[in-house]
């Protein structure tokens, strides 16, 4: 009896500790654990300052969908001075917002794309009460791109592109059925598949093993946001996706390890071009080395679009 009492004591108490795991990784709340995080690189210089206040000086439109599931999801639409048709959606990171993508908004719109920068459900100015980790994103993104499509006609050229979760959205999406309209893929260090990033975090973060925690929050989590860490898998999606993908990492991050670019690299049946800047950590490739990160990302995309894309 004194034994059954601990097994269901210590069964209650490891359920606890794993739906206290579901709140800090997946439930919308402030992620203070990142900024403690040492794998999290800390950015702050004279750029940012200065695309920030670039930000701020745009008059952004604000556009808004309503998801499959009745969410109302909002963002940021900016046209060139110039006008077209060739268009960007960015994705943002992990419990971050479309703003966040700011120095890549402005690299796009003075190359005369149009820019949409959308917060993802969970995130900014969206609704959701948790982080689909690109999951459920990814039918989120598809409505954005069926948004451009409508606006500016058949003739429309759009590229996605995402950063850390923003491009395990951008892959997973990739692995709908796409109209012909998205003609290319930029993932910039993105993860494999929730699985595996979690898997990795808790080691690397906590010091603890994936068994039994990630099974039973994995199921706290398909009961209260509908999905397993195991069915959102970018690798997964990739077997099904005819788009051409860049992939770019940085060959010092620790927070995404760049071992996964390989394996999503391996994953693509398509075209593919691979890009990792050695020196950056995680989500600096562009700042580390903008360069080679411009004349990679223009190439691949004037490539993808079959002629010179306006401006380049």
């Amino acid at each position: 009896m004194i034994v059954l009492v601990g097994v269901v004591a210590m069964g209650t108490l490891l359920v606890l500790f794993c739906c206290s795991l579901y709140r800090m990784a997946i439930h919308r709340s402030r992620k203070a654990f990142l900024s403690a995080d040492p794998n999290m690189p800390k950015v702050e210089d004279s750029r940012i300052r200065e695309v920030k206040e670039w930000f701020h000086a745009q008059s952004f439109e604000k556009a808004e969908i309503v998801s499959d599931d009745g969410l109302k999801l909002r963002a940021h639409y900016l046209e060139p001075e110039q006008g077209g048709r060739d268009a960007v959606i960015l994705a943002h990171g992990y419990s971050g917002k479309g703003e966040d993508m700011a120095v890549f908004a402005r690299f796009y719109r003075e190359r005369g794309f149009i820019v949409l920068m959308p917060d993802s459900r969970g995130h900014g100015r969206s609704d959701g009460h948790y982080i689909g980790f690109g999951w459920h994103d990814r039918k989120d993104y598809v409505r954005w791109i069926e948004y451009l499509v409508k606006r500016l006609g058949e003739q429309a050229r759009i590229v996605l592109h995402g950063v850390s979760m923003g491009g395990g959205t951008v892959l997973m999406t990739g692995g709908e059925p796409l109209p012909p309209q998205v003609k290319c893929i930029i993932s910039d260090c993105a993860y494999t598949s929730v699985k595996g990033i979690l898997t990795y975090q808790l080691k690397q973060m906590f010091k603890l093993p994936s068994f039994p925690l990630l099974p039973i929050t994995s199921l706290i989590c398909k009961l209260r946001a509908g999905y397993f860490f195991g069915e959102a898998s970018a690798i997964r999606q990739l077997r099904n996706c005819c788009k051409p993908i860049l992939l770019i990492h940085g060959g010092k991050d620790t927070f995404v390890p760049t071992k996964m670019a390989d394996e999503l690299y391996e994953a693509i049946r398509g075209e593919k071009e691979k890009l990792i800047i050695p020196e950056a950590q995680h989500g600096t490739s562009v700042l580390v080395d903008p360069a080679s990160y411009a004349e990679s990302v223009l190439r691949f995309i004037q490539a993808s679009f079959g002629k010179q894309t306006q401006n380049a």
